[in-house]
């Protein structure tokens, strides 16, 4: 039975990043051999980094490629992967200005609209230390009609918002009218805290947060669910709202593993059709 449209290509397999660290070229054959059973239908697309895209000659599946520098850099990607015959599914990049996030923006913007193909640009915007600084860069991806993509974990205590912080992201991108995806630190469905004893946020979490802003809830309303560890409470939620609705908003999140949230939305029985 097919999975529901919550959760349809949900995960962006993002193995070969850390912690996963997966080889590429197992990491390739991994998502090409995915049967439904180990979460095809979850997956969306493969990640990698532009540079190794010359490694991935006949590789067949959705790329989304993470530019590695600056804004000059994203005409590279595009090109590189129509001579090779490759399918650009989307195209990230992540700020390097951060005294000028929105003059780091529209550098960008003006990249995007050099290249010879459409192709959805999720903007990382840093966590700088102005609200106004972040919401000018903000107001430059939307009006350029890109998107935008949030950082919810990584290595470091500074790569995990708060939930404070995150539902202000959500609420500000709702309020643009402008998509975004999650990367790093999503790997499971609830809040907890985790092996490397960072407060990790659940893609559960996230989903229903952005399907309550959506609906007009209050930011602070967002935190507490955001906040929220009970898996049963969540689980009521997410049967009771349109999660597939919010998927126009929150498209995916980057994850090392797709075998840990397949496992989460088995155990809380989300997976039915």
């Amino acid at each position: 039975m097919p999975i529901d449209e919550a959760w349809r290509s949900l995960v962006d397999d993002a193995a070969i990043f850390p912690p996963g660290d997966a080889p590429l070229r197992e990491a390739t054959a991994a998502y090409g051999a995915r049967s439904v059973d180990e979460g095809a239908e979850l997956v969306g697309t493969f990640v990698l980094k532009d540079t190794d895209l010359p490694l991935v000659r006949g590789f067949g599946g959705p790329l989304s490629v993470v530019v590695t520098g600056g804004a000059g850099q994203l005409a590279g990607p595009a090109s590189l992967c129509q001579k090779l015959g490759l399918r650009l599914a989307g195209i990230e990049i992540a700020l390097r200005d951060l005294d000028d996030p929105a003059g780091n923006v529209r550098r960008v913007v003006a990249a995007a609209e050099a290249l010879e193909q459409e192709v959805p640009i999720h903007v990382e915007l840093p966590h700088v230390g102005s609200t106004a600084s972040w919401k000018a860069a903000a107001d430059e991806v939307a009006g350029a009609g890109l998107r935008l993509k949030f950082r919810t974990g990584g290595p470091e205590a500074p790569a995990f918002p708060s939930a404070h912080m995150l539902a202000h992201q959500i609420d500000a991108a709702l309020d643009r009218e402008t998509p975004f995806k999650c990367t790093a630190g999503l790997h499971n469905a609830v809040r907890h805290t985790g092996s490397d004893g960072f407060e990790h946020h659940g893609f559960l979490n996230v989903l229903v947060a952005t399907r309550l802003l959506f609906d007009g809830a209050s930011v602070d309303d967002a935190v507490v669910v955001l906040e929220q560890r009970e898996s049963a409470v969540l689980v009521e939620a997410a049967r009771a709202l349109d999660l597939a609705g919010a998927r126009r908003w929150f498209t995916s999140f980057g994850s090392c593993s797709v075998s840990e949230p397949l496992a989460d939305l088995r155990e809380l029985g989300l997976l039915g059709g």
